[in-house]
């Protein structure tokens, strides 16, 4: 049907926040009712309590604003505790005006012919299985040697670690021919595609749209042994689109939020997005840098850190912004606790284009870089190309942290992220273009195995340790001899709730070990979280 021209008819997306969780039909004592076994466990190993932010928003309330608006659901978000509803007359968001339970609403999209319209899939690729060999040697890399020699990251596939039981789930625009490219048989033919949606269209159809997405997916699960050979080649995969190919508006950040909680829900270990925002196609939804790149205040750049403290780690480009009218990093690049990733050439030079830092709070960004200059990715014709960009550097980041991470299993997002900038070539002088520079994996292998590399600081992983647990009255703790700086201890109920907090300034073994007194907190199960402005770590404690 035709309608003023259109083939469907206009909608508006708003969000609908809500001011409480009351009256929910799930708890936090029954998890698996809304996470899965994958999830919980990834929370149990890194001593994260589930809290009420895992708590699906009340249904109860997204049903009424459907009935009092006439809409059409487009997701929700628990984390943040809102909704986004489709409208065909923007005028009937109105009937919220007075709800008790809506906190606010906010228009984030328009769309002239439909958000949800309908798109035939592509046919699935034939099954094809390939067996793993490791051997750090250029001809069974073929085309990804060069960008694998930078980071030296052959020596983890030699170890093993090839991301082998990890989940990485793939933000981006479209996925054209990921279920066709014959270099994409071996993650099809194990069963290693795990999960796909898009969240434009409500539906699974992701191999369409744009070949963007697929082009970053081979840069880490490729695998065509001694013509191309990607960094986490046996790691399992997510697909989800959240990029609007037709139009570039703030619904596009809401969708990496609702991403980023499903990614969370099936047990996902790392994100990658190689998606960057800064202006729209109304200027009145563009950033202002200086108030909203501060790392904490785009709804990316919330997803993002929220989804670092479920025990994600969260992997982004800087954006290809550099020598332009913006120049800086795009959002969720800005996010406090993202991995953010600019690009180099082979040479180590950085690419002109390389989106700048720090982020408005001063923060040093991007991260690292790899090489996004000639990145060897697959091309949409079943064979491969080189491209450029911060998108074909971060897949590399992503992939190699996901093999690292193979390594230590026990590790956090934060301890993972800070042994990687401290094995970057510009780790002791940051700069404003390549952050703490380029990532050594062998060295980063070295400290994760706990063997010391005499080129490199010394990195613990159990960054705090607990000499007295069970304890009775008091906590003794040791940190590591390297802490230089002011740390928060906070002791939380399992529940989430925090019961106690301290905090003590450490100056290379001054004030260590540390005693936290706890007299009037009752017996029972508790974690304690160390915060300092580099590092985190989480640690069950029992008190008798």
């Amino acid at each position: 049907m035709i309608m003023c021209g259109r083939l469907y008819a206009e909608q508006f997306a708003y969000i609908v926040r809500f001011t409480d969780k009351n009256n929910t039909a799930f708890s936090l004592s029954s998890p698996l009712s809304y996470l899965s076994v994958r999830a919980t466990d990834r929370r149990t190993r890194q001593g994260i309590a589930i809290d009420s932010t895992d708590l699906p928003v009340n249904r109860t309330y997204i049903d009424s604003v459907l009935a009092l608006t006439g809409g059409k659901i487009h997701g929700s978000s628990k984390w943040l505790n809102l909704c986004v509803v489709l409208l065909r007359d923007s005028t009937a968001i109105h009937a919220l005006d007075t709800i008790s339970f809506v906190g606010s609403t906010k228009l984030t999209g328009y769309y002239a012919d439909s958000l949800h319209r309908p798109i035939a899939p592509n046919p699935s690729t034939e099954s094809y299985q390939a067996a793993f060999r490791t051997t750090a040697d250029p001809a069974f890399y073929g085309n990804t040697w060069t960008q694998t020699a930078l980071l030296r990251g052959g020596t983890l596939h030699d170890g093993g670690y090839t991301g082998n039981g990890m989940l990485i789930a793939v933000f981006d625009g479209g996925f054209a021919d990921a279920d066709t490219h014959t270099g994409f048989n071996s993650m099809w033919s194990s069963g290693r595609m795990v999960d796909k949606y898009n969240f434009n269209l409500a539906s699974d159809n992701v191999f369409a749209f744009d070949t963007h997405g697929s082009r970053v997916l081979s840069a880490m699960a490729g695998y065509v042994p001694n013509t191309y050979v990607g960094c986490a080649p046996m790691a399992s995969y997510a697909l989800y689109v959240t990029e609007d190919a037709l139009s570039e508006q703030p619904m596009e950040l809401v969708n990496m939020l609702f991403g980023a909680e499903r990614a969370d829900s099936i047990g996902a270990d790392i994100i990658i997005s190689s998606l960057g925002y800064n202006t729209f196609d109304n200027p009145a939804d563009d950033f202002v840098f200086a108030t909203d790149f501060d790392g904490k205040t785009t709804i990316a750049s919330q997803a993002a850190n929220i989804a670092t403290t479920k025990g994600m780690l969260f992997v982004t480009s800087a954006g290809n912004e550099g020598g332009g009218g913006w120049n800086m990093i795009l959002t969720p690049g800005d996010a406090d606790s993202a991995v953010t990733v600019g690009s180099v050439w082979v040479t180590g030079g950085s690419a002109f284009n390389s989106g700048y830092g720090p982020n408005a709070a001063g923060r040093v960004k991007p991260d690292v870089c790899a090489m996004g200059q000639a990145a060897a990715v697959f091309n949409g014709m079943g064979g491969y190309v080189n491209q450029s960009g911060t998108s074909f550097a971060t897949p590399q980041i992503a992939g190699w942290a996901a093999c690292l991470w193979q390594a230590i299993p026990s590790a956090t997002p934060y301890q993972l992220r800070q042994i990687i900038i401290k094995c970057a070539t510009l780790y002791n002088t940051p700069s404003a273009q390549q952050g703490y520079g380029i990532p050594d994996f062998n060295c980063a292998r070295d400290i994760a195995l706990h063997v010391k590399d005499s080129l490199r600081v010394d990195v613990s992983i159990n960054w705090v340790s607990i000499t007295t647990n069970p304890f009775i009255n008091e906590l003794d703790l040791v940190l590591s001899p390297y802490t230089d700086q002011r740390v928060d201890f906070r002791l939380m109920d399992m529940t989430g709730k925090t019961v106690y907090t301290t905090s003590a300034s450490f100056h290379k073994g001054i004030n260590n070990p540390f005693k936290i007194s706890l007299p009037d907190v009752p017996s029972g199960v508790y974690l304690l979280k160390a915060i300092s402005s580099t590092e985190q770590q989480v640690l069950k404690v029992v008190k008798y």
